[in-house]
């Protein structure tokens, strides 16, 4: 429900033409989140949110990044990463490392044996998203939704007066 207020100070609720958008886009997300937990899971035995966090982890320089930068890209608390992080150390993908400079950071580093665990899964990972979102597109959708989540993104992402995403 959007509670924005209108000039004269009145809630502005979702038109229903908002509404549809709003709920088929949290149905679509939903559906699709899903799908790629349940291909992860089945693949590799892990949820679609660890998987995120070994490729950032890949993609990092030196397959390292500290906590609290690893969890701002993952948009999760640092609670929840610990949690991630300790669990992905159990099965080898991840270990820890002190920060030098900072005596109570640390660092989450990818293994070699998590990097293998990418190599294996990724294959299979792009499978079901080719599957479950671009193949169900035109060339043209792909690109317009392609054009819509980067807008949104960038704005999003944008400092705002009100502290919500994409305030403007």
């Amino acid at each position: 429900m959007n509670t924005a207020t209108d000039s004269a100070g009145r809630h502005r609720w979702l038109t229903d033409e908002e509404q549809r958008v709003w709920r088929a886009y949290l149905h679509a997300t939903y559906l699709l989140e899903d799908h790629l937990d349940r291909q992860l899971q089945r693949d590799a035995g892990m949820p679609h949110i660890y998987y995120g966090l070994l490729v950032g982890l890949a993609e990092a320089p030196r397959r390292r990044l500290r906590m609290t930068e690893l969890a701002m890209k993952a948009k999760i608390t640092r609670s929840r990463l610990s949690h991630a992080i300790a669990r992905l150390e159990k099965n080898g993908w991840v270990r820890r490392e002190d920060c030098p400079s900072d005596k109570r950071g640390q660092f989450a580093v990818l293994t070699d044996e998590g990097a293998e665990v990418l190599r294996r899964t990724a294959p299979g990972h792009v499978a079901a998203v080719r599957q479950a979102l671009f193949e169900r597109l035109t060339p043209e959708q792909q690109k317009t939704l392609g054009e819509i989540m980067e807008m949104w993104g960038r704005r999003a992402a944008a400092p705002t007066a009100g502290g919500g995403p994409g305030a403007d």
